[in-house]
């Protein structure tokens, strides 16, 4: 798979998947949305540390910088 994330859009993608995870274990998040936001912080960590968003294909979107 061809990488199409840029720095900045992981690196923004792995803040927002930690500050949910701190928000969970610090009691703030419970119930249906801990669990809607557990899964949304695993494909944002997936996608963060593979470089790849799936979404992105569809709409040709790409963030990574041109060589």
């Amino acid at each position: 798979m061809k990488k199409n994330m840029g720095t900045l859009d992981r690196v923004i993608r792995a803040i927002i998947a930690v500050t949910i995870i701190v928000l969970y274990f610090a009691g703030e998040i419970t119930g249906t949305a801990a669990i809607i936001l557990g899964i949304l912080t695993v494909l944002l960590l997936a996608t963060s540390i593979s470089g790849v968003c799936p979404g992105y294909w569809p709409f040709g979107i790409s963030t990574l910088k041109k060589t």
